[in-house]
């Protein structure tokens, strides 16, 4: 790639970057619907726009056009994309113009003419009819009007019985703060059954009658053209159009592979923007505080930091999410052929979507249905298989996830010598599928089967089903196999252009070495590789291969000495200080092999070096349950808080505010912390709730009535009226 190619690359990627951070934005204030109408719109105008050479104003007059015409969009159901909509809208219009054409040619006469009377006559009807109506209209205007007073003294009365002055100063209503804290909970609940646009022609938005109060909230959830047009780009990168997919996918909760470097302005923003705890750090937490928490009470444990924060998670699902994430990547996978990233994402989704109170076998089967219909439509897509395979694993069905792989791996034969370079990939999967299953069941004939696999790619030899465990020359061509290859690939390694396919074969000698001779023998095929591949900080498949050697540090904890290993940590920690896997294998060698002290010293020096949201969290997670602790956390929020750009993280604030209000229970520090939050972050919807629920007891009934004015003054979306709560309380009284 030269460097004009490059150059825009990046500026794309980082279009893409302040994209993102726009829908997060309007997200974060409550403006769901307009954040998922933002990636609606660019994802159409730059992933499936028609193949026409346009000017810009040209392609955004076209694309109002889709816009405002009611057709289905990315993630909606019947969505074809905008390429295809146009074909399809072209190919109507064509067959209505021609049908017009052949109806004037059988109404008129045989020489062709009419009679011009018959159709003043109809006009002049139509102009006599559509000037009645303009006089019932007014009439019954006045007739609405007359009507709608005794409503409103009705209201101004109940409101009168609820001892509400509609004349008094503002924010006297509500006299319990418990009514606030139901107010938090509808709103909360209707930001997440909220977040999908309505189209402009939805229901009654277009009746002629004035809109009512139902029909203004519907009219405020219909994004126009006009309010995204001014964000519309074009991306000709793959690179972008790739990042803005991931970052699509995982915007909305979709289980997706890491797509960037954790050093990538992607991620940092990502990680930095967070509201609540992510399923992938969530799961290193948990690792480290399995270790740390081993040994602590019970009664400490409770207060596992990741217990503090899954209870952050909003508890109501967002409905029709899945099902919404499920049709976008299949549609994404037109433009995204044989990407086994979304693949595998759009399986998972699947049975993600599946109701929870079916059974797990009904969730199988659906995730199963849909890998069988995208293999019929490529039968060559083998790592598609993989990940079909690995599914039916994950389910238990280990002898159909075994005829699956066998069928991929014999297949590949026939295939082209672009998809044969992915081989190695599926040989790992299996490989590592094998070794799970003999880790569950205690399973030696999995082990062999494993090690057979491997041995295949390691020998470059056709692959045929496992028959029985292989011989110790077997072995030793294997080993020297993988030696060559790795040793052809050297070159590209040093150029900084490893692949996917790279470390997948590093990985497989690694794991072949680790179960013939031994873990150190497997953790030295990647170290070997270390010099090379940590010259590039953010190349993510150089990445991945450290997240890989982190992972056979963890299984093998308890034959490592830790100053083997420890080298080779610290230099992966200094390269990659925003992966939370880095931090995983950091504290849970550390805790095992050092003490306590010294560890905080060398997470104090992390967060010095690379102060991050992450630090903070592994911190925390090492401190948490711990007696005593408190000044320690104390001082770790605060040093955190007092960088400028850890400042405005949403999530360290709202841990604050939760570690002070739930955990130590100091309601004056609480109190203190929402302030500072929300002056920090203004702009976060759920941080201003958190105080609405948490606060309650502390706050006065005149702050939490100001506080609400000033989250309208800030436009932030408000969703649900005050009255609507005092009105529900008064009819359930």
């Amino acid at each position: 790639m030269d460097s004009k190619s490059s150059s825009l690359v990046q500026l794309e990627v980082g279009l893409v970057d302040i994209f993102v951070n726009l829908c997060r934005f309007e997200w974060q204030t409550g403006h769901r619907e307009l954040a998922t109408g933002l990636f609606q719109a660019q994802m159409e105008f730059s992933l499936f726009a028609p193949p026409l050479y346009l000017t810009t104003s040209s392609k955004q007059r076209l694309f109002e056009h889709f816009w405002n015409s009611g057709g289905a969009r990315i993630g909606e159901d019947g969505a074809l994309g905008w390429s295809e909509w146009l074909a399809k809208d072209e190919e109507s219009r064509q067959k209505l113009s021609m049908q017009e054409n052949s109806q004037e040619t059988e109404t008129g006469g045989w020489s062709g003419w009419f009679d011009p009377s018959l159709g003043n006559t109809e006009t002049n009807d139509l102009s006599n009819k559509s000037l009645e109506p303009s006089l019932t209209d007014g009439n019954d205007a006045e007739d609405l009007d007359a009507e709608d007073s005794p409503a409103q003294d009705d209201v101004e009365s109940l409101l009168k019985k609820l001892g509400i002055d509609v004349d008094a100063e503002s924010n006297s209503e509500v006299k319990d703060a418990e009514t606030w804290n139901r107010w938090a909970s509808m709103e909360l609940s209707r930001d997440n059954q909220q977040w999908m646009p309505l189209h402009e022609n939805y229901g009654s938005i277009h009746c002629g009658d004035a809109p009512s109060g139902e029909d203004n909230d519907q009219l405020s959830r219909v994004i126009l053209f006009e309010d995204v047009t001014e964000f519309l780009f074009s991306l000709s990168s793959e690179e972008a159009r790739f990042s803005l997919m991931c970052q699509f996918i995982d915007f909305y909760g979709g289980k997706i592979s890491r797509w960037t470097s954790t050093n990538s302005p992607s991620w940092l923003d990502r990680i930095l923007s967070l509201e609540n705890i992510t399923d992938d750090i969530l799961e290193d937490l948990g690792a480290v505080s399995d270790v740390v928490n081993k040994n602590q009470s019970s009664y400490s444990c409770k207060y596992k930091l990741e217990s503090l924060l899954g209870s952050m998670c909003d508890l109501s699902q967002r409905p029709g999410l899945m099902k919404f994430l499920k049709n976008a990547i299949l549609l994404l996978l037109g433009v995204f052929p044989r990407n086994h990233i979304l693949e595998e994402a759009v399986l998972v989704t699947t049975q993600m979507f599946t109701p929870q109170e079916n059974s797990s076998s009904i969730q199988t089967n659906a995730s199963r249905a849909l890998a069988k219909s995208m293999l019929k439509k490529d039968r060559q897509d083998f790592l598609l298989c993989g990940i079909y395979g690995r599914t039916e694993a994950m389910n238990g069905n280990i002898e159909q996830a075994r005829k699956i792989f066998d069928m991929a791996l014999l297949s590949t034969e026939a295939t082209s010598e672009d998809l044969r370079k992915k081989v190695p990939i599926l040989y790992l999967w299996y490989a590592e599928m094998e070794i799970t299953v003999s880790a569950s069941r205690n399973n030696s004939d999995s082990m062999h089967r494993a090690v057979y696999i491997l041995s295949c790619l390691g020998s470059n030899l056709k692959y045929s089903p496992f028959v029985g465990p292989i011989s110790r020359l077997q072995v030793l061509r294997a080993r020297q196999g993988f030696k060559e290859q790795i040793r052809s690939s050297r070159s590209a390694f040093s150029c900084g252009a490893i692949n996917k396919e790279s470390v997948a074969l590093i990985c497989s000698a690694s794991l072949f070495e680790s179960m013939t001779t031994g873990c150190y023998s497997g953790l030295e095929v990647i170290e070997e590789t270390f010099p090379m591949t940590f010259s590039e900080s953010n190349n993510l498949e150089c990445e991945d291969l450290w997240v890989y050697y982190i992972k056979m540090l963890q299984k093998n904890l308890n034959q490592l000495n830790l100053s083997r290993v420890w080298p080779s940590i610290s230099r992966g920690v200094h390269k990659y200080p925003y992966n939370p896997k880095s931090y995983s294998a950091t504290l849970t060698l550390s805790y095992l092999y050092s003490v306590s002290n010294n560890l905080r010293l060398t997470l104090d020096k992390c967060s010095q070096r690379d102060p991050s949201v992450i630090t903070l969290l592994f911190a925390l997670s090492f401190e948490w349950g711990k007696a005593g602790s408190d000044n320690r956390i104390h001082s770790l929020f605060e040093r955190a808080l007092a960088d400028d750009k850890l400042q405005k993280s949403v999530l360290l604030w709202r841990c604050y505010l939760a570690y002070e209000a739930e955990i130590v229970c100091n309601s004056s520090a609480a109190r203190r912390v929402f302030f500072r939050a929300i002056h920090a972050c203004p702009w976060s919807k759920r941080l201003w709730l958190d105080g609405f629920q948490k606060l309650g007891s502390v706050l006065t009934l005149k702050e939490l009535s100001d506080l609400q004015e000033v989250m309208r003054d800030k436009e932030l979306n408000i969703r649900t009226d005050i009255y609507e709560i005092l009105l529900e309380e008064e009819t359930n009284t």
